[in-house]
């Protein structure tokens, strides 16, 4: 665990690391590619090192050099194996982003049910209908499931998804990669980690075309063997999480390694509640010093539309607000599980939060937050009580660590390395 107290305003620079979240899909793109790539910037957090075993376990090659702890190489499988240990595959929720690519070494993918976070049901009917329009076949028991490749058509493949499934929407484009077949996706998600993989695919040959509606993939005329390098974009959810630290503690920080672009909801957040904040040229500059919270409600309603409040923001900002005057609205209907499990943990620091459904929430500020010890229940949770750590008064201790570090590697590092003070207890 870690010990958090309140102290100087956080002051800096600091870059984050490789996405978490576009790294492992990105994996199982170069995967299902069947030729060398080269990913840069890829995080060393717990999710991406286990999506790398599973790589293995299926017979890819999958390494990092020696010159550079952040780079991997993954070459084509030889010795396929469809069937990836169950336990470590329950470990993450990307684990489904593997089933094109072992269906294009194998014919067929036994997987388990998703893992990763508890924050609500990790449903996989889209994925399951993305496959049966490529022909594919489905059989699922309480274990999990198994996807059998059944058909060998070479037409266009149209899917219209209810919802902006982020998983379903890699799934379809992956599917369509291993098949060699132009897709046509309606409703698709486009979220940065969705764009990073058509950007990567982009650099293989692939041709896409998107608007909020469709989403049209074209294969290369023809398949070149050589290796292809791509680049993990850094961590956008990381940096929301950093700045919202630095405002809460009156600081002032650059942020490096993030595009602007990703970050703009946060971004309107942060300025609306009165603290000055810009993106340029790969940086998110924080002015938090001196600064007078304009007391203006945030509603910040999670949503998979373009452009739109990505769903892990919203538990670092709710933190902010804790300490800011005005009546906030937040809402997360994507991850029905997650206000269970940070409000109580909130609770714990003497935080009053009023319910008003399962998803939705109200805060009205500013409390005071006394220190307690908290529980990091998943990845977000974890990352907001860091944040809500450093406003709370006496000491927070925050356990769970193996969460946090399931999509962070170091976010205490990067913390401490802006001045907070913060470090870790030996039990």
């Amino acid at each position: 665990m870690v010990a958090i107290r309140p102290g100087a305003p956080l002051t800096g620079s600091v870059t984050v690391d490789g996405s978490k979240n576009a790294a492992l899909p990105m994996l199982a793109a170069a995967a299902a590619l069947r030729r060398p790539v080269r990913i840069s910037n890829v995080p060393t957090s717990t999710d991406v090192e286990t999506m790398l075993t599973l790589l293995q376990q299926g017979g890819w090659h999958a390494a990092r050099p020696v010159s550079g702890p952040h780079t991997v190489v993954i070459l084509p499988s030889d010795q396929s194996q469809p069937d990836l240990a169950p336990e470590v595959a329950a470990r993450i929720r990307a684990s489904y982003y593997l089933v094109p690519a072992l269906l294009s070494a194998c014919g067929r993918a036994r997987l388990p049910w998703p893992g990763g976070c508890a924050i609500g049901a990790r449903g996989m009917e889209q994925h399951f209908k993305v496959y049966e329009r490529f022909g594919d076949r489905t059989t699922i028991d309480d274990r999990g499931y198994l996807v059998e490749a059944t058909a060998r058509d070479r037409g266009t493949v149209s899917v219209m998804l209810p919802f902006r499934s982020r998983g379903a929407t890699v799934a379809a484009v992956l599917r369509a990669v291993v098949a060699g077949r132009p897709l046509r996706l309606g409703q698709p998600n486009l979220s940065p980690e969705v764009l990073s993989v058509m950007r990567a695919l982009g650099t293989a040959g692939w041709e896409s075309r998107f608007d909020e509606s469709v989403l049209s993939l074209h294969p290369p005329v023809t398949v070149p063997e050589e290796p292809v390098s791509w680049r993990v974009p850094g961590d956008k959810i990381e940096a929301g999480t950093l700045a919202c630290a630095v405002a809460v503690t009156g600081g002032e920080a650059r942020i490096l390694g993030v595009h602007g672009r990703d970050l703009a909801p946060l971004v309107d957040a942060l300025r609306l509640l009165g603290f000055p904040t810009d993106t340029d040229d790969g940086t998110l500059t924080v002015q938090a010093r001196g600064v007078r919270p304009t007391g203006r409600s945030l509603h910040a309603v999670a949503s998979l539309d373009p452009g739109a409040l990505d769903a892990d923001f919203e538990p670092p900002l709710m933190a902010l607000t804790l300490s800011l005057p005005g009546t906030h609205l937040f809402a997360d209907s994507i991850n029905p599980g997650r206000h269970g499990n940070l409000l109580p943990q909130f609770a714990r620091l003497g935080v009053e939060v009023h319910e008003l459904s399962p998803t939705e929430c109200r805060v009205t500020g500013p409390q005071r937050l006394t220190g307690a010890g908290v529980e990091a229940t998943d990845i977000r949770t974890g990352s907001a009580l860091a944040v809500a750590g450093l406003a709370a008064h006496g000491v927070t201790t925050l356990g769970g660590l193996e969460q946090l570090r399931r999509g962070h590697a170091d976010l205490p590092v990067k913390l401490h390395t802006l001045g907070a003070d913060i470090c870790e207890v030996i039990p």
